[in-house]
């Protein structure tokens, strides 16, 4: 199993800046891919972005150019930088592993994190 715990939520002017970090703890080994989504009230979650255990990446269409995704396999953990930030972005932010070889228990997730931008 894994288990994953969320950071560096807050508050933010619009235009600002907030890093979130995702620390992963047990059968880290197992992970394949690490992402980051988002929920707004109202809202379904939706994929922010994805990062691969080679360090591949890939962004939702609403965050490019604005968000990097990155992960410090030394610490086991996963960024997500965010500047620009729009008031649209605001959401719980989830922090989430695949493990192929769990499957059909494959997905583990944060208990999120609390991002508001101001406008």
């Amino acid at each position: 199993q894994v288990q994953l715990v969320e950071s560096g939520g807050g508050l933010v002017q619009a235009g600002g800046s907030l890093r979130l970090s995702c620390a992963a703890a047990g059968n880290i080994f197992s992970i394949n891919l690490m992402g980051w989504y988002r929920q707004a009230p109202g809202k379904q979650r939706e994929v922010v972005a994805h990062i691969t255990s080679g360090g591949s990446t890939n962004y939702a269409d609403s965050v490019k150019g604005r968000f990097t995704i990155s992960r410090d396999n030394a610490k086991n953990t996963v960024y997500l930088q965010m500047n620009s930030l729009k008031p649209e972005d605001t959401a719980v932010y989830y922090c989430n592993a695949d493990v192929p070889s769990d499957f059909p228990n494959n997905d583990y997730w944060g208990q999120g994190t609390q991002v508001t931008v101001s406008s």
